[in-house]
């Protein structure tokens, strides 16, 4: 989704995409910044509701997002964070410290790989001021956390040049057709051997 929402032009359909009320917490979250998400073809799919989801390049503003989003979101912050990168504005996130026991601290992870890319950002204890401006080029580390290696991937879009994302073998386990899958829809990723 951040991906379409960040990409200059264009729009994407993702289908099947899970909508348990429990779970959809990027999509409001990534709605409210103003990002253009339509929801079509809702259904059922072994009990569980799905839609396709049409994603289109949109303006991105930066947003304060409800606490109660929060834990509807928590494993897409990442993804998230890049898309608060792009925006216009300052994008502030409270609420949130269940993010720095993950794979990763991820707060502080992005954090350090947003400041390497020319972003302006804050650390709190329990979440993080982004202000959206222009990716540049640079290293970032993943710190073996597959969330934080593909946003950055996904941050090459609008990046102004390369970004070289360290430690990210774990993709490959937990998202094998990553590579190919970013490559089919214009990211040109490079993995090292």
């Amino acid at each position: 989704m951040v991906a379409g929402l960040i990409a200059k032009e264009g729009q994407i359909t993702i289908r099947n995409v899970g909508m348990n009320p429990t779970r959809i917490g990027a999509i409001n979250i990534l709605q409210q910044m103003n990002g253009k998400i339509l929801v079509t073809n809702e259904r059922l799919a072994g009990g569980e509701p799905v839609a396709d989801l049409v994603v289109s390049s949109s303006p991105l503003k930066g947003i304060d997002i409800d606490e109660r989003d929060v834990p509807l979101a928590i494993d897409e912050f990442p993804a998230i964070f890049i898309a608060a990168a792009c925006a216009t504005g300052m994008t502030r996130l409270r609420g949130a410290e269940e993010l720095r026991v993950k794979e990763s601290d991820r707060i502080q992870a992005m954090a350090d790989g947003l400041v390497e890319l020319g972003i302006d950002c804050t650390v709190y204890p329990d979440g993080i001021d982004i202000t959206g401006g222009q990716l540049t080029s640079g290293t970032v580390e993943s710190h073996d956390d597959h969330r934080i290696a593909m946003s950055f991937a996904i941050s090459s879009l609008r990046a102004t040049g390369e970004i070289t994302i360290l430690e990210c073998d774990n993709v490959a386990t937990s998202f094998p057709n990553f590579v190919a899958l970013a490559n089919q829809v214009g990211l040109t990723l490079i993995p090292s051997n």
